[in-house]
């Protein structure tokens, strides 16, 4: 279970169960990988560093260079590359809203989407209902309500540590997070957008006596935006695995200290 996978509205699918360790967060760290990875990442390193250094010395010697020259030098633009455009101005239920009507404001638009949606406000009904009646059209919203109360029934709920409401016991902290990577349009029209967002997936109980510690995954998001009601909202979407990365060797957090971040560090409003 991850941010996201809530959204296939048929049985709840059943949750890893860990058994608890001394911490179930922490302790072991993973095997260490082999020492041939260690000399590529150093050779990776030294070429970093020897690439930087031509970098900071480059044109030195010719101040006279022309303007068609720095232009051919600058980076290329990438999908998500920063533009320095505001997303939006407003927010409705918390959420941003008045996306531009532009590729780019539906890309920021399936972005804090999915932000929305794979939080912890879809595991209480009351929110979970004023997230959806805001990121959907109002027909998408109309089918879906009724779909998610049976899908956050109380014995999914109960899989996932928290009580009937969706409350995590005390002590314990329930996190579910979605982080977007990067966004891309598939499709786009005047009045609709396909567009797909990347992102790694944070879910779990932070707690001592968890069973099912916060955990990492890896989705592609996807969105069939409308423009409706002069703003850019969802018809239908669909998640699938990856890609993702090989993981690192970071010792994993003990229960504190993902509650402590979980508590210290927001989230962002997202724009390409």
């Amino acid at each position: 279970m991850t941010p996201g996978d809530e959204h296939d509205y048929g049985e709840p699918a059943g949750t890893r169960v860990r058994l608890p360790e001394a911490d179930p967060y922490g302790g072991a760290r993973r095997p260490a990988r082999s020492s041939s990875r260690s000399m590529v990442t150093v050779v990776g390193v030294v070429v970093l560093l020897i690439a930087a250094i031509a970098f900071a010395n480059r044109g030195g010697g010719d101040s006279g260079s022309s303007t068609t020259t720095a232009d051919a030098d600058k980076p290329k633009t990438s999908t998500t590359a920063a533009t320095g455009t505001k997303p939006v101005k407003s927010k409705t239920g918390g959420i941003p809203s008045g996306f531009a009507h532009t590729q780019q404001g539906a890309q920021s638009a399936a972005a804090n989407f999915a932000v929305a949606l794979g939080s912890t406000g879809m595991f209480q009904k009351n929110s979970r209902h004023t997230l959806v009646d805001t990121v959907y059209t109002p027909d998408a919203a109309a089918k879906l309500q009724g779909a998610m109360d049976q899908a956050y029934s109380a014995d999914f709920l109960a899989k996932m540590g928290l009580d009937a409401d969706g409350n995590a016991p005390k002590g314990s902290t329930f996190v579910s997070r979605v982080v977007p990577v990067g966004t891309t349009v598939q499709a786009y029209s005047d009045t609709t957008a396909k567009v797909a967002v990347w992102y790694l997936g944070l879910i779990g109980m932070s707690g001592t006596d968890s069973t099912d510690p916060v955990t990492s995954s890896w989705k592609t998001w996807t969105f069939d935006l409308r423009w409706a009601g002069n703003d850019w909202k969802i018809d239908t979407d669909t998640q699938k695995d990856g890609p993702a990365p090989v993981p690192g060797d970071e010792q994993a957090a003990t229960s504190d200290e993902i509650s402590k971040a979980i508590e210290e560090y927001g989230g962002f409003t997202y724009a390409r």
